[in-house]
């Protein structure tokens, strides 16, 4: 009784130091929203967007994409217009941006579970940001309208180490 009582708690052990190695602690310097797209079919009209507070301008930031789509979305890539609005100016900076979603070989990029991938793509490294609210809006452009397939579409942003 009490070798078993000794294996369970040894075991017990070993599977909380395997538990606590593999994960890694948060990013406390790390901003990250994401918003569904309806019905996992982006119609045109539908711009999402989010917002997020700098308070540290010394730092370099890093700033994501963040993509969920599902394994049948269509296309390698997605052609985005992104808007950007700084802190304390009245009207957006708009580009557009093609991000690649699979490789030459059709696989894609980032992390899937199931049918559904994940991929946090990069948009700007090392950036300096002035202090004040930032809002991202996200316009999808490719030639389907809908885009189905897409499932979110979000933004993260995180300090440079």
């Amino acid at each position: 009784m009490i070798t078993r009582c000794c294996l369970s708690l040894t075991a017990g052990l070993l599977f909380c130091l395997f538990l606590g190695a593999g994960c890694k602690p948060p990013n406390l310097n790390a901003f990250e929203k994401n918003v569904s797209i309806p019905g996992g079919s982006w119609d045109y009209r539908y711009t999402p967007s989010v917002a997020f507070a700098i308070t540290d301008t010394t730092a370099l930031y890093q700033v994501f994409v963040v993509c969920r789509h599902k394994d049948a979305y269509a296309y390698k890539n997605l052609w985005l217009y992104i808007s950007f609005l700084k802190p304390g100016e009245t009207k957006a900076q708009k580009d557009r941006f093609e991000l690649t979603l699979q490789d030459n070989m059709g696989r894609w990029y980032g992390t899937g579970m199931d049918d559904i991938w994940e991929q946090r793509i990069p948009l700007f490294e090392n950036e300096h940001l002035k202090a004040g609210t930032y809002t991202v809006r996200f316009e999808q452009n490719m030639r389907d309208n809908p885009l189905k397939g897409f499932l979110d579409i979000g933004l993260r942003v995180e300090k440079a180490s």
